[in-house]
């Protein structure tokens, strides 16, 4: 067999090969473009709702894990799962619980207001080695009354120093809007005041985490218009079942299946994690909540919500 012969050949095969990648790439992407395209982010629940149980970190993976969820979204914050000045220690073993189980912490959701805020850069930077992306800031002050005495425009300079601290590390800081409970008033709980504060800031360094049961609350039906006001800053969203005026309800009892908030997500092309948020009261009065229970009602509720995600 002569060299020109067996180059020849080769490149027959090699070119063979490449076809074969081709037609698959090309069935793949011909089946999606078929169905529309599958909306199927990563779901962790805020696990807030494990202290609750007082779940160490590896109980926490295991319940995550039999419900199916991807992972958690993490409180890191005074009272919450991880107190911040143990972040550096107790954020690497607890991602790495989830993570025996295929399981990631995708989100953190912190009391970070400045970057002043007690062991900000400590939890920031651990996020950042743990490959985490987004985090929640944990502004809860109103800005018309000067509760506190921090004003709007000490607002914003306060979030260009952690929006410069965000770039160098490569993270997003996100607001939630909020609706005002009890004495508290949340910045941003007002779409309209959220659009002032984040315009002017990259939305890869602030941006908004979209919390719809809160839009319905504060906006009604105008959700909508203050949704595209803000579409090109939210980074995240959070997803709790809500009757108007406040009902918070198991998913699928409120509004949300009436309203085409995953449809919007899915033509933004929403990539972030969507955090699944437990805030009704999901087990009867005066009983003890035990694990099986918060697992039945986590599998129903995530259940509910692929079928949103499905739907869209």
């Amino acid at each position: 067999m002569n060299n020109r012969h067996l180059l020849s050949r080769r490149d027959f095969l090699t070119r063979a090969a490449l076809s074969g990648v081709a037609a698959a790439l090309w069935h793949r992407d011909a089946s999606a473009a078929s169905s529309g395209g599958k909306f199927s982010p990563q779901i962790p629940v805020f696990s807030k709702l494990y202290q609750e149980l007082k779940l160490d970190f590896d109980q926490a993976a295991e319940l995550t894990a039999e419900a199916g969820l991807d992972g958690v979204d993490c409180p890191v914050r005074p009272k919450g799962e991880i107190e911040p000045e143990r972040a550096a220690d107790e954020m690497p073993r607890y991602a790495e619980a989830l993570r025996k189980r295929k399981l990631d912490m995708l989100l953190i959701t912190t009391g970070i207001n400045s970057v002043s805020s007690p062991h900000a850069e400590t939890v920031l930077r651990t996020a950042k080695k743990l490959g985490i992306r987004y985090y929640r800031l944990g502004f809860s002050t109103n800005t018309k009354q000067k509760l506190a005495g921090v004003s709007l425009p000490e607002i914003k300079a306060q979030l260009r120093e952690l929006a410069a601290l965000n770039k160098q590390l490569g993270l997003t800081g996100v607001i939630q809007n909020h609706s005002p409970s009890g004495r508290s008033t949340y910045v941003g709980g007002d779409l309209n005041e959220m659009y002032e504060i984040v315009k002017d800031f990259n939305p890869d360094e602030i941006g908004v985490a979209f919390d719809l049961c809160h839009a319905l609350i504060v906006h009604g039906d105008d959700w909508t218009a203050r949704f595209d006001q803000l579409k090109p800053h939210i980074k995240v969203a959070y997803v709790k079942d809500v009757k108007r005026p406040r009902q918070l309800t198991p998913f699928g009892e409120g509004e949300f299946s009436k309203t085409d908030y995953f449809k919007r997500l899915k033509q933004m092309n929403l990539t972030a994690p969507l955090s699944m948020h437990i805030e009704y009261e999901w087990h009867p009065k005066g009983q003890a909540t035990t694990r099986e229970a918060m697992l039945k009602m986590l599998q129903q509720n995530l259940r509910v919500l692929k079928g949103w995600l499905a739907a869209a």
